[in-house]
C-alpha cells in the first residue's frame, strides 16, 4: 500500500517550490525588466527543478527505495502487495529519476515517479533550451544592429 506522503508529497512538494520561487522571479521582473525570453527561461528552469524535486523526492526514492517498491511485512521481508512475490532487488536512476523493482517471481516492475513530472521535467528543459538559443540569436543581432557603420 502506497502511503500518503508518496501519493500527495511530490504534487504538494511541486506546489511549494513554485510558490516559494514566485518571490525571487517577481522582484527580478519588478527590479530588472527582462525581455520576454528571459523571463521564459527563468520559468523553465523553475519548472524543470521543481519536478525534478518532485521525482526524486517520490517516496524518498533515493533514501530508502524498499519502501516505494513492496510494503514490509512482520518478519522484514518486502513483498508485493496482493501477491506472494518477494522483493530481489531495486535500481535506482538519478535522471529522469526512476525506480525499478526486481520480483522473485522473474519481472521487473517500474515504479513510476507521476508521470506528470516527467511531462513537466521534460517540458522546462525544452523551454530553457529554446529560450537560450532565441536569446542568444536575438542578442547577436541587437548587437550588430547598434555597431556604427565602418566597424565590424
Amino acid at each position: 500500500m502506497v502511503s500518503l506522503f508518496s501519493f500527495f508529497g511530490p504534487p504538494l512538494i511541486t506546489i511549494f517550490l513554485f510558490a516559494v520561487g514566485t518571490i525571487p522571479y517577481a522582484l527580478w521582473v519588478l527590479r530588472r525588466k527582462p525581455s520576454r525570453l528571459a523571463r521564459w527561461v527563468v520559468i523553465g528552469s523553475a519548472a524543470a527543478i521543481a519536478a525534478y524535486g518532485a521525482g526524486s523526492v517520490y517516496g524518498l526514492a533515493f533514501t530508502n527505495p524498499l519502501d516505494v517498491c513492496a510494503d514490509k511485512t512482520g518478519d522484514g521481508v518486502y513483498r508485493d502487495a496482493g501477491r506472494d512475490y518477494t522483493l530481489n532487488s531495486v535500481g535506482v536512476d538519478s535522471f529522469p529519476p526512476s525506480v525499478s523493482c526486481h520480483w522473485s517471481s522473474g519481472y521487473s516492475t517500474e515504479a513510476a515517479w507521476s508521470s506528470w513530472a516527467a511531462y513537466l521535467l521534460y517540458a522546462g528543459l525544452a523551454c530553457v533550451v529554446v529560450c537560450s538559443i532565441l536569446l542568444a540569436v536575438n542578442r547577436d543581432k541587437n548587437r550588430r544592429v547598434r555597431l556604427p557603420r565602418g566597424t565590424v
